[in-house]
């Protein structure tokens, strides 16, 4: 998989940034039940970012217990303990009510918990205890830390900014739920990508080659532990012109969605877990009924899970729990046609979200070419049974269901980041909530109408801008911003929707804009508001002005003229020049207002750019300006000027209110304390096994043969008594001690043993280091009787080298092999136990001088270029008129290859002297 990675994909670094400490991106596919953390850093183009236990992908769950925070398989761990103290399923309560359907539908599957309601925000928040409240975003953006430790360990550098996968299904308010959990663990969050897009890139980039004009239907089918959702994606190659110039790159876009919010694995295993339930009570081991202990539900739902899985493979499996309730033992053989009588209304849905899908998209199954499995739930036989009887067609399995969103989301990751560059894809997503803007307006009778014009319709791609004209109104005015017609939806998911009424804006200056920008010849275009729906699918009120268009008659732009000379002529004469009145600056109309069509919003491309009105004899020649001045008189058409006033807008929320900036730094306050105590255990927990395993380590060493013999017989006695006693006391007063004390006794167990280990280390290095002298005695022996052939005294026309260079080398060597021969005699004749008198610091020092002496000499003989060399003018007779005339002197070329033989390895210096009308001579190669 990697090496088709890198074929299809191409990642750049930019390291030529200085200022960049740290370019690695992540992404986080989080999921209902599970986490997967994506990486791309320098070197590493994209990868699946491993845990604490080397695993791909982490159980999305935390847990509180005994001022102990814990994540993942730890977590869940403790969930079959402690149910109530360990949170998971955690994405759907997001942005949720108390009395939200699927806030009260998470209290009937986990009655355990204790959720109340946040009257300050109108949202829920989980009560750990007296005094501890978690909210949803609180407990997603502590797992977003830990998926952020995990990425960095695996980029071995830090991480800030990353793509974060969202349902496709959520609305504006979980999205921004989303996106302040992010904030609240640290991160930039570069896009929320849909699951099913990061999906469809991911299946995309290593199929790019495939895709033409001609659009390709594919459908990704994706049943995860929580919802289920299908997806129409087309895929094609279009035709861009971004730089200037036309490209091609493929495109997918997003053409039908259709999803069932309540339909996944984790349905179909807490039905398992009450019908585990239901036997366990029937075989009446115990007069407690199981379904009012947590702890004993919580280990049927772990167990129902296990069995779910199995029983995908398994024709019937065995459930068993030791211990259920009452220290009473559970076993019962499940069937897999028993799980399906359990789920048979669930298993009538699968093909919810494909008709959903097609009906959105406006097309029919005939067209699609294939319909991709994602998700774990897709590998229950008997969805895939339902789901291929109703699509009539093979089931394409050639995707990794666990991983394909986190790698698209990734790549997605790498394209939005400054440092790297990828084979661009690109994306169009699709809105699957239509939205409209709501307000009043009075009619000509006195009555009040309310007028509905729909800004962004059913599956209208984004990212997107709309502008919605109001040109009626005189006065402050307010509208509201909702969801539209959802009867696409079942109407349980309208209900799941919450709140359809998202926003009221209310605008403030109107009439005082409109005051500022009357007169004659100046009609109004309403009042325009830019609406943008981003690359998150959030939607945005951008700004809000009044358009004003004037018309300058050719007197009116005279006037002005001869105002301004005027003006001139007053400053070169000493008047004082009077302050203008601020006017809007003219512009050209950036859209053309709707006649016929009032207050209907109009499309804006993404990139919106409104140049400035420019006088058309400015855009002429010099010349040709000249010669229409005498036509001025001719040309008398008015001008037209679009001015723009702006509008102050303020937002009234109407749905779930986000963190305000208090409560953001309160909680992200409570997230820093929690995560510096766990900082604190960490270190605690590792000075502790610090210490403990280099007392072992000490222990073991002091039995074999070279620590006996480096160390003084009282040393070695010293070093085991200090390491008993750190032993003993390890295993009784040490157990609750503190990080400082661990590590000072890890210290001064090291300044003990440091002169111990110092000289092991000295006796057993030494041997390779006085080898390596050797070695480089040899190779400067060799390199200096070949250099001596490079003297002006030994050879005139090679004259690289001096005789007091020749000589210093030569005294290096010399002085170099009797201090060797003379330490390495007198530490022979000491004991290992005795002080170091030769180190190998001091032999690497005499290998350095060597070094840079030999080096010194090789860069002069690269650099060395001969002499010229001319020869002595030459008269020849000559039969021609010409005879007499000398003939010039010409310099001759010469091109030396010299060779030196420094320990057997060539090194080549190439010199030329650059002459280019010179006869060359023979060209000369001396091997010394």
């Amino acid at each position: 998989m990697k090496l088709t990675v890198l074929a299809v994909l191409t990642i750049l670094c930019y390291f030529g940034v200085p200022q960049i400490s740290a370019i690695a991106v992540m992404s986080v596919d989080l999921g209902s039940e599970w986490m997967k953390v994506g990486i791309v850093s320098p070197g590493v183009p994209m990868e699946i970012a491993l845990n604490v236990e080397s695993k791909r992908k982490s159980p999305a769950v935390i847990s509180f217990r005994d001022n102990i925070r814990l994540f993942g398989e730890d977590a869940a761990a403790i969930g079959v303990k402690y149910p109530q103290k360990s949170f998971s399923y955690l994405l759907d309560l997001l942005g949720k009510s108390i009395d939200h359907p699927l806030v009260k539908l998470y209290q009937k599957r986990f009655p355990y918990y204790n959720i109340v309601p946040d009257t300050e925000r109108g949202t829920i928040r989980f009560k750990l205890d007296e005094e501890t409240y978690f909210s949803p975003e609180e407990l997603v953006a502590q797992i977003l830390v830990k998926a952020k430790e995990f990425a960095e360990h695996g980029a071995q550098q830090p991480i800030k900014e990353c793509v974060l996968t969202v349902p496709g299904y959520f609305n504006q308010v979980e999205r921004k739920a989303l996106l302040q959990a992010g904030e609240l663990a640290g991160l930039k969050v570069l896009q929320l990508i849909n699951d099913y897009t990061a999906v469809s890139l991911n299946y995309g980039i290593f199929r790019s080659k495939t895709f033409n004009e001609t659009t390709q239907y594919v459908m990704f089918y994706d049943m995860g532990a929580y919802s289920t959702s299908a997806v129409l994606i087309g895929y094609q190659s279009i035709k861009t012109k971004e730089r200037g110039y036309p490209e091609t790159h493929p495109q997918a876009t997003v053409l039908g969605v259709g999803f069932d919010r309540t339909l996944g694995g984790l349905e179909i295993q807490l039905r398992l877990r009450d019908y585990l339930g239901k036997k366990f009570n029937e075989m009446k081991k115990t007069k407690t009924d199981v379904f009012t202990n947590p702890r004993a539900m919580a280990k049927l739902f772990k167990e129902a899970g296990r069995v779910k899985n199995v029983l995908s493979a398994n024709a019937e499996h065995i459930a068993q729990v030791e211990g259920l309730l009452d220290d009473k033992d559970f076993k019962l053989v499940v069937k897999r046609e028993e799980m399906e009588d359990l789920c048979k209304d669930l298993f009538e849905r699968v093909k919810g979200p494909v008709e959903i899908a097609l009906k959105t998209a406006h097309l029919t199954m005939d067209v699609v070419s294939q319909v991709v499995l994602v998700g774990a739930g897709t590998r229950v036989p008997k969805v895939q049974e339902v789901l291929q009887k109703y699509v009539k067609q093979d089931l394409a399995k050639n995707l990794n269901t666990d991983e394909a969103a986190t790698m698209g989301a990734v790549y997605r990751a790498a394209e939005l980041s400054t440092g790297f560059k990828v084979a661009k894809f690109i994306t169009k997503d699709a809105v699957i909530y239509p939205v409209q803007v709501t307000f009043e307006r009075p009619t000509e009778e006195g009555s009040i109408k309310q007028v509905k014009r729909t800004l962004f319709s059913l599956m209208n791609p984004y990212p997107s801008k709309k502008i919605i004209t109001f040109n009626k109104y005189t006065s402050d005015f307010s509208f509201n911003v909702n969801y539209a017609e959802l009867d696409y939806l079942r109407p349980e998911e309208i209900r799941y929707l919450g709140s359809t009424n998202l926003s009221e804006f209310q605008l403030t200056g109107v009439s005082e804009a409109l005051n500022k920008n009357s007169g004659k010849n100046v009609e109004t275009k309403g009042i325009k508001a830019h609406f943008q729906m981003n690359e998150s699918g959030l939607l945005n009120l951008l700004n809000v002005e009044l358009i004003v268009e004037k018309t300058i008659l050719p007197e009116d732009e005279e006037e002005g003229t001869l105002s301004k000379i005027g003006s001139t002529f007053s400053k070169l004469f000493g008047g004082e020049e009077k302050p203008a009145e601020e006017k809007p600056t003219p512009e050209t109309p950036a859209e053309k207002p709707a006649e016929d069509k009032e207050d209907k919003p109009q499309e804006q491309p993404a990139e919106e750019k409104e140049p400035v009105k420019q006088d058309k004899e400015d855009a002429k020649p010099k010349n040709e300006t000249q010669k229409n001045e005498t036509d001025t008189v001719k040309d008398s058409k008015p001008k037209v000027g679009t001015f723009k006033e702006p509008i102050k807008s303020t937002e009234h929320v109407l749905t779930i209110h986000p963190l305000d900036k208090k409560q953001l730094a309160e909680s992200a306050e409570k997230i820093r304390k929690l995560n510096k105590l766990e900082a604190d255990i960490r270190r605690r927990e590792t000075s502790m096994n610090n210490l403990e395993s280099f007392v072992i380590d000490i222990q073991t060493k002091l039995d074999e043969e070279d620590y006996k013999a480096a160390g003084k017989a009282e040393e070695v006695a010293k070093i085991r008594q200090a390491c008993d006693e750190v032993s003993n006391w390890l295993y009784e007063d040490g157990v609750d001690a503190d990080t400082e004390t661990y590590e000072k006794k890890l210290d001064e167990l090291h300044s003990l043993t440091k002169e111990l280990f110092s000289k092991v280390w000295e006796h057993r290095e030494r041997p390779e280091a006085i080898k390596a002298l050797d070695t480089m005695l040899n190779y400067s022996s060799n390199f200096l009787d070949n250099a001596k052939n490079l003297t002006k005294k030994a050879n005139p026309q090679k004259d690289v080298y001096t005789d007091i260079e020749i000589e210093t080398l030569h005294k290096l060597i010399v002085d170099t092999k009797q201090w060797k021969e003379k330490s390495v005699k007198e530490q022979d004749k000491l004991e290992k136990s005795d002080p170091i008198k030769l180190t190998v610091k001091m032999l690497m020092d005499k290998m350095a001088a060597l070094d840079r002496e030999v080096k010194y000499l090789v860069s002069k003989l690269k650099m060395w270029k001969p002499k010229k060399v001319e020869k002595p003018v030459t008269e020849k007779a000559d039969n021609s008129s010409d005879s007499g005339k000398k003939e010039e002197s010409r310099t001759t070329d010469t091109k030396d290859d010299v060779v030196i033989d420094v320990g057997g390895e060539e090194q080549e210096a190439e010199v030329t002297d650059g002459a280019t009308d010179a006869k060359p001579v023979e060209d000369e190669h001396l091997e010394l």
